[in-house]
């Protein structure tokens, strides 16, 4: 039983390393598409989310016989439960994916509005957050996890000030009102894939330190009622 449970885990690695590939690609010609107007990446990023979509549905199926057939402990079982959380925020960055590409095509005949504003810079952040985060746990490096917070930031403050941008625009020229609002979608799409980075490094930490990081600000102070 050993042998065979060993044979499915490594299927397991396999089958999430091959999701977070597809995922990372997908991030990437997702910007490429929004910094360079003849790079026409829509339907390749919109046709890999399919299969996104089978290997999120694979890796449940895998977690599920080995937590059913086998009853793993220690790092095994938390190898396997990150791989259910990390499952769950690749498909959801593979969909933000999709969201930017759709929303940059819609501004196609307003693309200086893009370079006038921080969302390149804003990209750049959250694209190397996402790719640090696939790395940290493809490579099970606990340090990068670690670095990936402080880019969390930078995006955060990145987005409020574009909002505001954007805003100015619409008021200077209310016929940009819709370009505009596409693009405070668009940089919220970003915002929010930045977002899935952090929950997939602080997933890594849990697996490999077995510490639980997630909301650790937030609850510092706080206890719920007996």
């Amino acid at each position: 039983m050993e042998r065979h449970f060993e044979k499915e885990f490594e299927e397991l690695k396999t089958t999430i390393n091959k999701m977070a590939s597809i995922v990372d690609e997908q991030v990437e010609c997702s910007f490429k598409d929004m910094e360079d107007q003849g790079a026409r990446l829509y339907k390749s990023v919109k046709q890999r989310d399919r299969e996104v979509d089978a290997y999120d549905n694979l890796v449940m199926a895998q977690c599920e016989n080995l937590l059913a057939l086998y009853q793993p402990v220690a790092s095994d079982l938390r190898f396997i439960l990150t791989a259910i959380k990390i499952d769950s925020q690749l498909e959801r960055c593979g969909d933000i994916a999709v969201n930017i590409v759709q929303r940059v095509k819609r501004t196609d005949n307003f693309r200086d509005i893009i370079s006038q504003t921080d969302l390149p810079e804003m990209a750049k952040s959250a694209r190397i957050m996402v790719k640090d985060a696939i790395t940290a746990f493809i490579n099970r490096d606990n340090a990068l996890a670690k670095t990936i917070w402080v880019n969390d930031d930078v995006v955060d403050d990145l987005n409020k000030k574009i909002f505001n941008q954007l805003v100015e625009k619409i008021k200077a020229n209310p016929d940009l009102a819709e370009p505009c609002a596409h693009l405070i979608v668009l940089a919220r799409q970003i915002e929010r894939l930045a977002d899935h980075a952090t929950n997939i490094s602080e997933d890594v930490i849990f697996m490999l330190e077995n510490e639980i990081v997630t909301h650790k600000k937030k609850l510092e102070d706080f206890h719920l009622p007996e």
